[in-house]
């Protein structure tokens, strides 16, 4: 008998993000015409071939912006238990780490920088780059927190000078 299957909760969470995506899909959504309803007159129609229109703070940016967000949570909280392993942090310094408010600082403003390139795109009408800032920050962040806590402890040299 096969055991029960187990997910991690970065999988879990990838799955429910991906079900919650075609939850909200116009294709799933669809109905019948009510014919009580009047239709809209043409110049309110959009073409087929037109770019989708939303709103900034829809629901697939707000999932996208606390991935980010959450992304830079846990790489916070990776370097930090990574440092005290002993192990050195590689993109910024030692003392930027060390430092707790600046280094929380620095991953607010990371996370702000990608929200607001996010806005950049989608007031100039790139819709599908606007989103795929924040799935590669997501992606990219969450391979640091990965390699992080996948590190093995420093462990220091033994001390050579024994009477």
């Amino acid at each position: 008998m096969n055991p029960p299957m187990r997910f991690s909760k970065l999988g879990l969470s990838l799955l429910c993000f991906a079900l919650s995506s075609l939850a909200g899909s116009p294709a799933l959504l669809a109905q019948e015409p009510d014919s009580s309803v009047a239709p809209l007159p043409a110049s309110a129609r959009v073409s087929p071939g037109a770019p989708r229109q939303h709103g900034f703070w829809d629901r697939e940016n707000v999932w996208l912006f606390a991935g980010v967000g959450a992304a830079r949570a846990l790489d916070y909280s990776s370097t930090l238990n990574m440092r005290r392993r002993g192990r050195q942090e590689i993109l910024l310094t030692n003392w930027v780490v060390d430092h707790h408010p600046l280094f929380a600082g620095i991953e607010v403003g990371g996370a702000a920088l990608s929200i607001g390139a996010s806005y950049l795109l989608h007031r100039t009408g790139h819709h599908q780059l606007e989103h795929w800032v924040s799935i590669v920050h997501i992606s990219a962040a969450g391979v640091g927190d990965v390699r992080n806590y996948s590190l093995q402890t420093a462990h220091p040299a033994p001390s050579a000078s024994l009477p």
